[in-house]
C-alpha cells in the first residue's frame, strides 16, 4: 500500500487486513510500555490545512507509539497563509525528508494531487479532503462495529449481514461517503436517512439506499447500528432545514427513538457532537454508543495504516 486516499478502492481483502493489523496495534496499548519500534527513523508530518482536534491528536499518537518523529505544521501562522501553494509546500516537507505525510485539506482532490504530482516522494494519507472522503475514519467506524459485533473473535472478520443506517448531513459529510464504500465492501448494507436538501446529487450511483424519514427506517431496517452525522453549518450557506429544533425533532436520535432500537443495536458519532441537536445526551452517553470507543480505535487504525504505508507491512 503506497497511499491511503479512498476507501473506495479498498478491496474487502486489504479492508480486513487493516482491521487485523488494528487489532494487533491495539494489543500495543494494554502493555507497559506502549511502543513499537516500527517506523524509528522515519517522520511523519501532519499537514492540516483545516482545523482538527481528534484527527490530528489521534495520527501523532498513531505515529509516536511506532517511534515516528511527528512534524504538525499547521496552515495558520504558516507561510501557507501568507499565500504558498501547495507545490511548494509540498517540495518543503521533500526537502525535510518527509517519509509519511498526512493531510486534511479543504479543497476535494488535493491528497490525490499531492500523491500523484510527483512533488514528494512519500506515502500519503488522506484525513479528510473537502466534502470528499475521509477513510481511516470509515476504517476506525468498521473496526468499531467490527469488535461490537464479534468480541474476541473479531480477526478476519467482515461485516456480512450487519445492517447500518446513517442520519443526517450526508450532502457535507465526507465521513459519510467513505462509509458507505467501505462499509458496503466488508458485506454490510447501508441506508442513508437526511431531509431531501441534505442529500447530494448523483445518489444512484451510491451502494445505499436513500430514506427521509428516520422513524420508518428505524422500524423497517431494524439496524445493528445508528450513525449520526454532525450538521456542518460552517459548509452551509442557505436554509436546509427550517431551523435547529425542527431538525432535532424530526431527524435527531433522541431518547424516544433510542430506546425503540433493537436490543444490542449501537450509536456511532464521528464527532464532535452537536448534542440536543442530532443526538440527545442520553444516546451519547448510553451504553449503546460507542462515541469514545471510536477515538480510542482511531489511533490503532492509523497505527495500522501508518506501518503499511511506511514499513512494508508483513508482521508486527
Amino acid at each position: 500500500m503506497r497511499h491511503l486516499l479512498s476507501t473506495r478502492n479498498l478491496s474487502r481483502d486489504d479492508a480486513v487486513r487493516i482491521l487485523d493489523i488494528a487489532e494487533d496495534m491495539a494489543d500495543v496499548a494494554t502493555r507497559e510500555v506502549k511502543k513499537l519500534p516500527t517506523l524509528r527513523g522515519r517522520t511523519v508530518v501532519n499537514l492540516f490545512f483545516e482545523d482538527s482536534t481528534r484527527t490530528r491528536i489521534s495520527f501523532e499518537a498513531a505515529a509516536k507509539r511506532l517511534s515516528a518523529d511527528v512534524i504538525n505544521f499547521s496552515a495558520k501562522g504558516s507561510s501557507v497563509s501568507k499565500g504558498e501553494s501547495l507545490k511548494d509546500t509540498a517540495q518543503t516537507l521533500e526537502a525535510m525528508g518527509a517519509d509519511g505525510v498526512v493531510v486534511r485539506h479543504p479543497s476535494s482532490g488535493a491528497p490525490q494531487t499531492l500523491a500523484q504530482s510527483g512533488w514528494i516522494d512519500a506515502g500519503i494519507v488522506n484525513a479528510g479532503d473537502g466534502t470528499h472522503e475521509h477513510p481511516t475514519q470509515a476504517l476506525l467506524d468498521a473496526f468499531t462495529i467490527r469488535r461490537r459485533m464479534h468480541g474476541s473473535a473479531a480477526r478476519g472478520r467482515d461485516l456480512d449481514g450487519v445492517s447500518v443506517v446513517i442520519v443526517g448531513d450526508i450532502l457535507h459529510s465526507r465521513v459519510a461517503r467513505s462509509n458507505v464504500w467501505l462499509l458496503t465492501t466488508l458485506g454490510a448494507s447501508v441506508t442513508l436517512v437526511a431531509p431531501p436538501t441534505l442529500f447530494p446529487v448523483g445518489m444512484g450511483t451510491w451502494p445505499a439506499d436513500v430514506r427521509y424519514d428516520l422513524d420508518a427506517a428505524i422500524d423497517d431496517v431494524r439496524p445493528d447500528v445508528v450513525m449520526m452525522l454532525r450538521i456542518q453549518a460552517e459548509r452551509m450557506r442557505a436554509a436546509f432545514f427550517p431551523n435547529s429544533r425542527e431538525y432535532a425533532r424530526v431527524w435527531g436520535l433522541d431518547d424516544a427513538r433510542t430506546a425503540r432500537l433493537a436490543p444490542g443495536s449501537i450509536v456511532m458519532h464521528p464527532g464532535p457532537m452537536n448534542r440536543g441537536l442530532e443526538i440527545s445526551a442520553a444516546a451519547a452517553d448510553s451504553t449503546r454508543s460507542t462515541v469514545r470507543e471510536q477515538v480510542a480505535n482511531g489511533v490503532s487504525v492509523r497505527m495500522a495504516v501508518l506501518y503499511l504505508l511506511l514499513a512494508g507491512g508483513g508482521e508486527v
